[in-house]
């Protein structure tokens, strides 16, 4: 997430918090898309090199909640514009296995599971910067939809836009 979910996990966590423990426990999660109940995690000898964490859209779009921070309301509208696709929340690897092929498999992996699951496509979203990731997913067929501003607060990066990518199945 290019630091992003460590910065709203810090956030969340507040002065006295651990904000790996608030990762942890939304992972850990039995509902929620976030949840590990919808990670597949590839390993070579035993040790876990990427992952990708996706779930199915609803058919509707959901208003933000009156309590959704700032931050997170620029990636709710995104989702919005997205419905009935299955979105990739999560697709990451070590530095040291991008490039080899990975990334491209769970993207696979992602559109049988949209495939299977009846959905219409699928989304994700990106940082306008993070051009090894654009390529990878336009290489895979996904194309820019629309775009929203980025609300920082104390993430520094320097991207200015969330940028939102679908593929039609």
């Amino acid at each position: 997430s290019e630091g992003f979910a460590l910065s709203f996990w810090t956030t969340l966590a507040g002065r006295d918090g651990n904000p790996w423990d608030i990762g942890r426990a939304r992972v850990s999660s039995e509902t929620g898309g976030l949840s590990y109940r919808n990670a597949i995690v590839a390993e070579l000898a035993g040790r876990p090199i990427c992952c990708l964490i996706g779930y199915a859209l609803g058919d509707e779009t959901e208003p933000a909640a009156g309590d959704l921070p700032p931050l997170l309301v620029p990636l709710h509208a995104l989702m919005n514009l997205a419905p009935g696709t299955w979105y990739v929340h999560v697709l990451a690897a070590y530095p040291q296995y991008r490039g080899s092929g990975y990334g491209s498999a769970l993207l696979a992996q992602a559109e049988r599971l949209a495939a299977g699951a009846g959905q219409s496509g699928l989304s994700l979203i990106v940082t306008d910067t993070n051009t090894g990731a654009r390529r990878l997913y336009e290489r895979c067929g996904y194309g820019e939809a629309a775009r929203r501003k980025i609300v920082k607060a104390q993430w520094q990066h320097p991207a200015t836009d969330w940028v939102l990518l679908t593929k039609r199945l």
